[in-house]
């Protein structure tokens, strides 16, 4: 037949197909991550606003309510009205962008004596892990309480009672946070998920 093309032919085009099909899904999955990377910029850009009020407070070396106002933002960017309600599962998704800008404030404004990258060190130091969080080691949370000044004589002190200055122990704070109905549950969730946004 005079229109059939050789084997040899149809093999290099098909070769030549997959190695365009190949640079096209690259190319996707390239423009993908930068869409991605793109959008998490957009969201730390409209946020300005939302955190605006932490940094204000903590520029201004107002401790006590630079901690209050931390639990309205994980409030807020959770969208749960009291902190009591916002449960260990609604931590374990809480977005990472937003614990990285809360951290970052609170580290930049404190020389990095306060922040949840500084306590989930201190939680690491004293032999927390993923692993442990999952199986919710209470004797590491009580030894990074005793670490951080929340516990005195095996007993977990008030957030009233915390010192508020920069001479409270090296990740003090953020603080009432971590005060939940949910207990050390709540805390190793959110070990867990400092640990896995790599905080």
């Amino acid at each position: 037949m005079p229109n059939e093309v050789p084997e040899s032919d149809v093999m290099t085009r098909l070769s030549a197909i997959e190695a365009q099909l190949l640079q096209f899904a690259q190319l996707f999955s390239t423009l993908t991550e930068r869409v991605t990377r793109l959008e998490e910029n957009l969201s730390l850009v409209t946020d300005v606003q939302r955190y605006k009020r932490l940094q204000d407070l903590l520029e201004a070396g107002d401790l006590r309510e630079a901690d209050w106002e931390t639990i309205r933002l994980i409030q807020d960017v959770i969208g749960e009205p009291q902190l009591d309600e916002i449960t260990p599962d609604q931590v374990r998704s809480f977005p990472c962008n937003a614990l990285r800008v809360i951290d970052s404030l609170w580290t930049t404004y404190s020389d990095g004596h306060f922040g949840f990258s500084v306590q989930a060190k201190i939680y690491q130091g004293v032999g927390g892990s993923i692993e442990s969080t999952i199986t919710q080691d209470r004797k590491l949370v009580e030894a990074f309480g005793e670490q951080v000044g929340w516990r005195s004589a095996d007993k977990w002190l008030k957030c009233d009672d915390l010192d508020y200055t920069l001479a409270a122990p090296v990740g003090c704070h953020p603080s009432r946070w971590w005060n939940s109905p949910f207990g050390s549950k709540m805390t190793n969730y959110f070990f867990n998920r400092l640990l896995t946004c790599e905080l």
